[in-house]
């Protein structure tokens, strides 16, 4: 009689399914919805795995903590505004207008405007997340048009910048305030291009 074979000690294997292709960006969009959902205090690792499909390990396997999850996900939503040094180029000529265009056009598109408007509540109401956030935009954004910059203190003209259009934002997306909401996009690229232009060449 054949004995039967020692069971293996730890974690027993993952389903393919679980554990193989696509596992990891299943696990980023789960996150994004639940922050999305729930916001970031009421968002833990056990709801995104079992959203997800997977194990709990996983999610710490791929991204560590909650915080290292949720960094994540704000990557994949700001993922276009990184291309922002692009768009400076190699002339600051009308890059407040170029700026102010791309900025919107992230959150005129519901795809990504729904979850950083998520993002962009927990960072208001929630420490852990504002850290993380301030962060990733501080690290991954404003020094990436600071380094294009060739004008004094481009640092603190790219964060003038950037709080310019996130008041724009949550006056607009957020809070709704009329006229501002409703007013076309192109209307307020206009009247912001030319204040996002002096912030960022003048002076």
């Amino acid at each position: 009689m054949t004995e039967p074979a020692p069971r293996r000690r730890g974690r027993p294997p993952r389903a393919a399914a679980e554990a193989g292709p696509g596992a990891r960006e299943r696990i980023l969009s789960a996150a994004r919805t639940e922050f999305s959902d729930r916001g970031y205090e009421r968002t833990s690792i056990r709801g995104i795995a079992k959203a997800a499909g997977v194990d709990a390990a996983l999610v710490h396997h791929y991204f560590g903590t909650k915080d290292e999850v949720f960094a994540a996900a704000i990557e994949v939503d700001f993922e276009p505004a990184l291309t922002v040094a692009a768009i400076l180029g190699d002339s600051l000529d009308g890059v407040g207008e170029r700026l102010a265009r791309h900025f919107l056009a992230i959150w005129e598109n519901p795809a990504t405007r729904t979850p950083l408007i998520a993002v962009l509540r927990s960072a208001l109401t929630h420490d852990a997340a504002a850290k993380v956030l301030r962060g990733f935009v501080l690290r991954r954004l404003l020094e990436r048009v600071a380094g294009e910059l060739r004008v004094p203190d481009p640092r603190l003209r790219a964060e003038l910048a950037a709080s310019h259009m996130m008041g724009i934002v949550i006056m607009r997306y957020v809070l709704e305030v009329e006229p501002l909401a409703s007013a076309p996009a192109e209307r307020i690229v206009d009247l912001v291009g030319p204040t996002l232009q002096r912030y960022l060449t003048e002076g």
